[in-house]
C-alpha cells in the first residue's frame, strides 16, 4: 500500500491533473460522478423501502456505496471529494482561481448526473407505489430538517468521504479501494448524514415522484430543498473536507527544505 506521505505526494499530481483538464472532460466526468452516487441513492430507496428504523438504515447502508466505489474504480469527477483539493491548495502547487472554477464546474456536473438519473427512475416509473412513498419521504424529510442541523450533519459526512478517497489512494489494488471506500461510506448512511450531492438525487427525485404520483407532504418543495437540502448539505460537505485537508495538510504537505538546503557550503 502507499503511506500516507506518499498518498499525499501523488495527490499533487492529482490535484494539478483536476485542476487542468478541459472543462468539457470535467463536465462528463462529473456529470458521470453525480449519476453515479444517483444510482446509489436510487438503489438505497428500493432496497430499504421495505424496512423501518435502524433496520432501513443499515440496508441502505449496505448498498449505497455503489456510488462511490463507482466514482473511484471508473474515474469520475465528485465535488464531496474534490474537498480535499484545499490541502495542495494550501502548499500553492495549484492556483485558487483554478481550484474554485474546477469545484464550480463538478458541482454542476453532478447535479446534471444526479437529476437525469432521477428523470429516468421516476418517469420509467421504476417506482412501486410503496418505493415512491419511501422516496417522497426521505426527500420530505430533509427539507423540513432545519438548516443548521442538516449543515452539521454534513461535516461528518464528508469527513467520511473524504477519508474513504484518501484511503483508496492508498491502495494499489481495485479490490482494496473497494474495501477502503466501502465501510465510511456505510458509516455515514447509517448514521443519517448529509452529503449534498446525493441530496441532488434524493431531493429532485422526491419532488417528481410527488407530482407523478400525486404524493402530497408538506413542507417538500423545491424552496425548502435547495436551501436545507442542497445549500445546507454543500456548506457543511466543504467544511467537513476542509478539516480532513487541512489536518492532512499540516502533517503530509507542508513543504520541508530540501536537504541541500541546510547544508553548510564547503569553504
Amino acid at each position: 500500500m502507499n503511506k500516507p506521505n506518499e498518498i499525499a505526494l501523488n495527490y499533487i499530481s492529482v490535484a494539478n491533473g483536476k485542476t487542468s483538464q478541459a472543462w468539457y472532460k470535467a463536465l462528463i466526468l462529473a456529470a458521470l460522478a453525480g449519476a453515479f452516487i444517483a444510482f446509489g441513492g436510487a438503489l438505497a430507496t428500493f432496497a430499504g423501502s421495505g424496512f423501518t428504523g435502524m433496520q432501513a438504515n443499515l440496508v441502505k447502508g449496505a448498498v449505497f456505496p455503489l456510488g462511490l466505489i463507482l466514482v473511484v474504480i471508473c474515474g469520475a469527477e465528485l465535488f464531496t471529494g474534490n474537498c480535499l483539493l484545499i490541502a495542495p491548495l494550501l502548499t500553492r502547487d495549484i492556483k485558487p482561481s483554478a481550484t474554485f472554477k474546477s469545484w464550480g464546474i463538478v458541482y454542476v456536473g453532478n447535479f446534471v448526473g444526479a437529476v437525469l438519473v432521477a428523470v429516468l427512475v421516476v418517469y420509467g416509473h421504476s417506482f412501486t407505489d410503496e418505493v415512491a412513498q419511501a422516496c417522497v419521504n426521505v426527500a420530505a424529510a430533509k427539507c423540513n430538517t432545519p438548516f443548521w442541523q442538516i449543515m452539521l450533519r454534513g461535516i461528518p459526512c464528508n469527513m467520511l468521504v473524504c477519508l474513504a478517497v484518501w484511503a483508496a489512494m492508498a491502495s494499489k489494488t481495485a479490490t482494496g479501494k473497494i474495501l477502503a471506500v466501502y465501510l465510511p461510506v456505510f458509516a455515514f448512511v447509517v448514521c443519517g448524514f448529509e452529503h449534498s450531492i446525493a441530496n441532488m438525487y434524493y431531493i429532485t427525485a422526491g419532488l417528481m415522484a410527488s407530482a407523478e404520483y400525486g404524493l402530497t407532504v408538506v413542507g417538500l418543495n423545491l424552496g425548502n430543498g435547495l436551501l436545507n437540502g442542497l445549500l445546507a448539505a454543500t456548506v457543511g460537505n466543504i467544511i467537513g473536507g476542509g478539516l480532513i485537508a487541512v489536518a492532512y495538510y499540516a502533517v503530509y504537505f507542508k513543504r520541508r527544505k530540501p536537504a541541500s538546503d541546510d547544508v553548510t557550503p564547503q569553504r
